[in-house]
């Protein structure tokens, strides 16, 4: 992959569609992860404001430092970029007290979890309306047309998605480019909406590169064939998320009423 010219190619795409739709700028949420830096520093790149969020919610340390830590180095390369921290974890608890509690905890924790996603994307919300900016995912292939493994209405609730055409490994490979900060380069890419330190391989049970392989034998229409007993794990892994999922990426089913009924 021409690294520098997908660079290129999708901080002009970024500016064109902003402009054309007579918006201002970008805001994105921060959270530490490879995704959100490399969209920042896209967005960044651009000339336009951009706004980085960042939204903790009973976050990990390690997240927290390395979001601002990004932020801060995004900082002194674009002065376009302006940052904001939201103590979100107050109003997590404030709704979390206020909601009823079902006896099933598994159902409750995964409910909790995809709730943060969601206030992070009003908040983020907030700050587009007030200064006309566009809000701009940062969700790669895999996640977002792959296995759905993103929060529908939460994370996934964007205007526009920048780097949903490519895998992971070619964020990464983007990040080397952009000179993205090794301590975000070497992490364990996680969705952040534990409290904890569980990555995303620990969630899905396979790895970005693994899942990639799914995505692409998948893709091509290919005959599994004589597979090892690991692939085998890592293809049904994709085919059951993938079929749970597609509603995510679909779109909204309309109820079309026939003309008969109408009258």
């Amino acid at each position: 992959m021409n690294a520098n010219g997908v660079i290129d190619h999708i901080t002009d795409w970024l500016r064109d569609y902003c402009q054309a739709n007579q918006q201002q700028g970008f805001v994105v949420g921060v959270s530490g992860g490879i995704d959100s830096a490399v969209t920042s520093a896209l967005c960044a790149r651009t000339g336009l404001p951009t706004l980085c969020v960042e939204m903790p919610i009973h976050q990990a340390h390690a997240q927290v430092v390395r979001a601002q830590e990004h932020i801060a180095w995004l900082r002194e390369q674009h002065p376009n970029v302006r940052a904001e921290a939201v103590q979100l974890t107050p109003v997590f608890d404030a709704l979390l007290a206020a909601l009823p509690k079902p006896d099933g905890e598994g159902a409750l924790q995964l409910s909790l979890a995809n709730t943060r996603a969601r206030l992070r994307m009003t908040t983020l919300y907030y700050f587009a309306g007030l200064q006309r900016y566009l809000v701009a995912g940062t969700g790669n292939k895999v996640e977002d047309f792959g296995v759905g493994f993103y929060t529908k209405y939460g994370d996934g609730g964007v205007d526009l998605s920048p780097i949903a055409d490519l895998t992971k490994t070619e964020v990464y490979a983007l990040g080397r480019e952009l000179g993205i900060l090794p301590n975000i380069m070497e992490a364990k890419p996680t969705d952040g909406l534990w409290g904890d330190d569980r990555s995303d391989e620990d969630q899905i049970g396979a790895s970005y590169p693994e899942l990639e392989w799914a995505m692409d034998l998948r893709a091509r229409g290919m005959a599994p064939g004589d597979l090892a007993d690991r692939q085998r794990v890592v293809l049904a892994i994709y085919d059951r998320m993938h079929a749970a999922n597609r509603h995510k990426w679909e779109p909204i089913p309309v109820c079309v009423i026939p003309a008969h009924l109408r009258g």
